[in-house]
Parts: structure tokens; sequence; C-alpha cells
């Protein structure tokens, strides 16, 4: 776990949109070997009552437009159905207005992903239904960018 401690090498800074602006945050991606660990920490999410957020790359390169419109669909170069696109990661869960989550993958490497778009939506993904998990509107967004 030391990589915990070290510069990763590629950060996306967490913004929310005009109905959720306390929302902010940082996600954090290190590539060890073959396999990338991917750190969120988010503050300032809306209550809902499951506690569960969907948490997605996406293809987009840009957090513009209503509903994050530039951010695209889910990052997956294979074609895959959901849940197994390259992009679609384990759901965030809420603790006093916070969320802190870290997942290892290997599904991508860190240079897949620069340039591409962190989106947590406003509902848990039910890693069922096409094409995207009826994860319901995007309400943060953030840019993945090459430390």
């Amino acid at each position: 776990m030391d990589y915990i401690f070290s510069t990763p090498d590629a950060i996306a800074n967490i913004q929310g949109d005009n109905r959720t602006p306390n929302l902010s945050g940082e996600v954090r991606f290190y590539q060890k070997d073959d396999c990338v660990l991917v750190m969120a920490k988010i503050e300032g999410l809306p209550p809902q009552r499951s506690g569960f957020y969907g948490f997605h790359i996406h293809e987009g390169d840009n957090c513009t437009g209503e509903n994050f419109a530039g951010t695209g669909n889910h990052y997956n170069p294979s074609n895959q159905p959901h849940p197994d696109h390259a992009g679609d990661l384990p759901p965030l869960l809420l603790c006093n207005g916070g969320a802190y989550m870290t997942v290892k993958t290997d599904r991508f490497t860190v240079s897949d992903v620069i340039g591409r778009t962190v989106v947590i939506h406003d509902s848990p993904d039910d890693f069922t239904s096409q094409p995207a998990g009826n994860a319901g509107m995007k309400i943060a967004c953030g840019v993945i960018y090459q430390i």
C-alpha cells in the first residue's frame, strides 16, 4: 500500500453541476504493473435513499453541456455489454455527505484513460440495465489528466 502515499500517475478533480455546487473531490489513478489503483475521495454528495451513487469512467473528454453531455457514454473500447465496460467501477457509498472508495482494476491502464472523464451519477448502478446500468443523472464530473 506504499503507493497510497506516492504521487499518482493521473488525477481527475471532481466538481458538481449547478444542482450540486458543493460536490467536489479527487480521483487518483496509480499504474501498478498490469493493474490500476483508483482512489476516490468525494465530499458534498446530496442525500438520496440508497446512499449509493453510480461511478464510471466515460469516453468523453470534457465536462461541458447540459447533464455533462461532453462526457459521452461509458468508456467501452471493446464494445462489451454493461457491466463489462472498461469504465464500469463499483458504486460510491455515502457516509456523512462524502464517499471514499479504492478499487484495483485491470480493465484499463492509466494511459488509456488520460483525457477521458470520471462521472458520478445520482442513483446506484443496477449492473444489469443496458446500455449503462440505469444510474440516473450525471451530477459531477472531472477530466483525467496526467501528473
